[in-house]
């Protein structure tokens, strides 16, 4: 099945090659970034299987072009619940790793659970969401919409995962605001989650509470949980105005920078491709943020409309986050750089993400022509 050509020539270009871009940009960097570390016959091994998956990816967003996103909204509680289901086998039968128990093994293929989990969940609220606009008016409407979240929210907590579950958060907080949620409401939920931070510290674990510490000064623990923001602040800073060149990153190129391929590939950037390389990604982003906007904003159904919104505070967050943790103004959490950091589940996930948005938009254009 192929998609219409009049749909085809009504696709968002705008949208269509900034990502494409940022992904070709992506294998680059992690080739620069993984070469040294592998046997020479597995050089290009992280670039290849990235970029493999990207190719897949991009198939199966063209055969999926063919069906509107409304189908998604029948089977959102479904999804809801093959999400919790997920979650929980990530429990029982999960490996460990860093840590942390987040990945399922599935013969020759490691998967992250929680990341599908964001778009699922992106799906399964808006689902929920699309019969309560205009009706979050006081906390009793929230209470149950916030429980939904709540559930998948402790179970990647669990994990844990403390990145995907701030995720949830921004993607929770976007789509009740697109909903049209009492802004008193939201702005009294605001105030009571800043007067609970004090008391947050106390849930926190360990390492949790040390990321936060080494945020506000890297040297507490400069060789240890603050040796990643010291190390990518000196990359970063180090690549000037335009950089030192591809391959010739001394932070990452000598293993001084930790994970340079997935969580702090935007320091590589930083590094080997200096400011203007820097601003030059983020142009992207931006362009790929601001076109989930316009699409949220002209879709035809409040269901679409909250999908386009979910997925651009999603993009938006990791975006935000991730930089600012590289440029040491966050604190780590751990959360990729969307279409740059190396990961399978993670590159899946924000491909699909991508459909669904182009999904709406060429649903909208169909019905113009």
């Amino acid at each position: 099945m192929f998609l219409d050509k009049k749909l085809l020539r009504k696709m968002d270009m705008k949208l269509l090659l900034s990502v494409t871009a940022i992904i070709i940009i992506s294998l680059i960097v992690i080739g620069s970034a993984t070469h040294v570390n592998t046997p020479s016959e597995e050089r290009y091994w992280f670039v290849q299987r990235q970029g493999i998956f990207a190719l897949i990816n991009a198939g199966v967003a063209i055969f999926l072009m063919n069906f509107d996103y409304k189908m998604l909204q029948r089977y959102g509680q479904k999804m809801y619940i093959f999400n919790l289901v997920m979650l929980l086998a990530v429990m029982f039968v999960g490996q460990s790793a860093l840590g942390a128990q987040r990945w399922i093994q599935l013969g020759p293929i490691t998967l992250q659970p929680s990341e599908f989990s964001k778009i699922i969940m992106i799906v399964s609220l808006a689902a929920l969401l699309q019969e309560k606009v205009g009706k979050l008016n006081t906390l009793s409407d929230l209470l149950p919409v916030a429980a939904y979240v709540g559930v998948p929210f402790l179970l990647v907590m669990k994990q844990p995962d403390l990145g995907t579950s701030l995720v949830f958060m921004a993607i929770f907080f976007g789509m009740i605001f697109a909903c049209g949620i009492n802004l008193k409401l939201l702005a009294g939920i605001f105030g009571t989650g800043i007067a609970c931070m004090p008391l947050l510290w106390h849930v926190l674990k360990d390492y949790q509470k040390m990321r936060i510490m080494v945020f506000l000064d890297p040297n507490v623990d400069p060789l240890g949980s603050g040796y990643h923001i010291i190390q990518s602040k000196i990359a970063i800073g180090s690549g000037m105005l335009f950089g030192k060149g591809l391959f010739e990153g001394t932070q990452s190129q000598l293993n001084f920078l930790p994970e340079n391929h997935t969580d702090f590939i935007f320091a590589v950037v930083g590094e080997e491709w200096g400011f203007i390389g820097t601003v030059v990604l983020l142009l992207l982003y931006l362009v790929v943020l601001w076109r989930g906007i316009q699409i949220a904003r002209q879709a035809q159904d409040s269901f679409g409309t909250l999908l386009a919104v979910g997925i651009t505070s999603m993009l938006a967050f990791h975006v935000l986050v991730n930089v600012g943790m590289t440029a040491g103004i966050m604190p780590v959490t751990g959360i990729p750089l969307p279409f740059m950091s190396y990961g399978v589940s993670a590159l899946t996930t924000n491909i699909w993400a991508i459909t669904i948005l182009m999904n709406i938009y060429l649903r909208n254009q169909k019905l113009q022509f």
